[in-house]
């Protein structure tokens, strides 16, 4: 019986998800669908390890928050960040995620009004109050060349960096495990 235990815990381990990618954003603004297709494509491609999920969050941050209560110890968020760069220019930040405990009361019911539709960083900061954000929060994201208005598809310099991005992708999740195993 005892051994019956033992096994079905270090399968319960093994199956465990240690890292959450989650593509984010609007397909029906072009480039803000960035991060939805390149979760697509990272599905189809199955190029991952099994410790890794990949989902799409598009713009229902609760989603989102619901996955994170799982417990991981990444989260990479992948989405059409706008900072200014050559349009397509592709860029991993680490989130600096806003303590919502911080905030007056008007801020916080303000900011718990409506969370149905929400953007990634009011999904992360009700993570971080609900103590299920990551340890790890990065952003994959690119620089866009078309979204402000409502249209299909992604622009020609968007649509370039993808494979980019998959490759970086891959890379980083090789790399971590690689410290993790040597630390």
């Amino acid at each position: 019986m005892l051994e019956l235990t033992l096994n079905l815990q270090k399968t319960a381990m093994s199956d465990q998800k240690h890292i959450l990618i989650s593509g984010v954003g609007n397909v029906l603004q072009q480039d803000d669908g960035f991060g939805i297709e390149v979760v697509c494509q990272l599905q189809k491609k199955n190029g991952l390890p099994d410790y890794v999920k990949i989902m799409e969050t598009g713009i229902g941050g609760i989603h989102l928050v619901q996955e994170l209560s799982n417990g991981y110890e990444v989260l990479i968020l992948i989405d059409a960040v706008s900072r200014d760069g050559e349009p397509g220019q592709i860029y991993m930040l680490e989130a600096n995620v806003p303590d919502i405990n911080e905030f007056s009361f008007d801020e916080k019911s303000d900011f718990l009004a409506d969370m149905h539709f929400t953007n990634p960083t009011r999904a992360l900061m009700l993570a971080k109050a609900l103590n299920y954000l990551p340890g790890k929060v990065y952003i994959l994201g690119c620089q866009p060349a078309a979204y402000q208005k409502f249209e299909l598809g992604l622009s020609e310099e968007v649509s370039k960096t993808i494979p980019y991005a998959i490759e970086l992708l891959e890379d980083w999740v090789k790399q971590y495990y690689k410290e993790i195993e040597n630390s």
